[in-house]
């Protein structure tokens, strides 16, 4: 059963502290998935990932998918 409610605070990433413009933020959610909002507008809604859609996004990340 999906639980998209929030459970912890919204915390940005560490590499955006620096100034970085585009940056958002994540929490965890009750079923173990994200919610994702912007941090320059943060009641501009949110998006929800289920835990596997996460781990599969970490696992792009961590293997270059995205470039950077």
């Amino acid at each position: 059963m999906r639980n998209p409610q929030i459970v912890t605070e919204f915390k940005k990433s560490s590499a955006s502290q620096g100034g970085q413009q585009d940056c958002v933020e994540v929490a965890h959610t009750a079923d173990g998935g994200r919610a994702v909002r912007d941090s320059k507008n943060r009641d501009g809604g949110l998006q929800f990932y289920a835990p596997e859609e996460w781990a599969a996004f970490l696992d792009g990340v961590k293997g270059g998918a995205f470039g950077g």
